[in-house]
């Protein structure tokens, strides 16, 4: 009896030890009212710009992200996990000093961006490397970032430089900006008909992003 006791204990830790070993992480999801994305591009007209404050989505770090302030985090590749999107109808053109500038550019943006086909961009990280270390406790992370930008049902592979900054109670800052092409997404720069003539836009824009998540509570 003892025999057998013990040959089904030696399985047991036998296959224990086989099984992966699966990575420790944090999850922090999106946290509402503290995020702003905004597009920025030119024309023959003026310059433009457009906002939007709803990005959803989470980060799941590992235990060599800087998920607290002064955290020693050596350089190079970290763990981390982050899915996240932004729905097209959240952004809307807006004026310099934010106030809203028309909807029927707005429309003419969803329609571009074929928001009946495709309601949000998604992000996805693919591949976090810390480049340089905060100098003080209250100083960002300073990462490179690569994922996958998913827009109008076009996906590309995209670089983005990104400042990590973590704060109190559990929360962390994420900011950025990308340049980007509108026809690497098949976009064709917008056009449209006014009384003067036509608005010709630029293919180039901006992304800034400044995101917050918080860590999630155990229930």
């Amino acid at each position: 009896m003892k025999s057998r006791m013990y040959t089904v204990a030696a399985i047991a830790l036998g296959i224990a030890t086989a099984l992966p070993v699966v990575a420790q992480t944090t999850r922090f999801d999106s946290r509402p009212g503290a995020l702003k994305m905004r597009i920025e591009g030119t024309s023959n007209i003026h310059n433009w710009q457009v906002e939007g404050k709803l990005i959803g989505g989470y980060l799941e770090a590992g235990k060599d992200f800087p998920t607290e302030p002064g955290k020693t985090v050596a350089p190079g590749k970290v763990d981390a996990k982050v899915e996240a999107f932004v729905p097209v109808r959240s952004l809307v053109s807006v004026e310099k000093d934010g106030s809203p500038y028309s909807t029927k550019m707005d429309e003419i943006m969803w329609e571009k961006l074929k928001v009946a086909e495709c309601p949000k961009i998604f992000f996805r990280l693919t591949e976090l490397t810390l480049k340089e270390a905060p100098k003080a406790k209250d100083q960002p992370y300073v990462f490179d970032s690569k994922g996958e930008l998913a827009v109008g049902g076009v996906t590309n592979k995209v670089s983005v430089p990104v400042s990590v900054t973590p704060m109190a109670d559990g929360k962390i800052r994420i900011t950025g900006t990308a340049a980007l092409k509108m026809t690497d997404f098949k976009i064709d720069p917008p056009a449209p008909k006014i009384a003067l003539g036509i608005i010709k836009t630029g293919d180039d824009v901006k992304i800034i992003f400044d995101w917050q998540v918080a860590q999630r509570k155990k229930s």
